[in-house]
């Protein structure tokens, strides 16, 4: 299992949208990150700084092939659609990239 964390700002007019979205998470979303081997997901959000910080479990053996078969997916498309016009990258963010990755730098079960 590896734990993955992420980050990307949200825009504040979207901040509401945003949070209704994810309390009623289409239920084909959920079996395709369940599907992805994703597990233990959960969304924060920091205001004023209107910064999402994401954070899992992955449980499978080919992160890139699971990620890569969600983008596939018509219904993770479609959700794509509507939550990423919320979403803007961090100005650190490489160009391309969405979500940011973010190093762990300490754990404690």
């Amino acid at each position: 299992m590896e734990r993955k964390a992420w980050m990307i700002k949200l825009k504040p007019e979207k901040i509401s949208e945003y949070k209704e979205l994810h309390a009623n998470a289409w239920p084909a979303i959920l079996r395709q990150i369940t599907a992805s081997n994703i597990r233990n997901y959960s969304i924060y959000l920091r205001e004023p700084e209107n910064i999402l910080f994401g954070i899992y479990e992955y449980h499978g053996t080919d992160f890139e092939a699971d990620m890569a078969r969600m983008a596939e997916d018509a219904e993770t498309r479609r959700w794509w659609a509507v939550t990423d016009p919320c979403q803007e990258p961090l100005a650190s963010a490489a160009p391309g990239e969405w979500w940011v990755p973010m190093e762990e730098v300490f754990h404690l079960d």
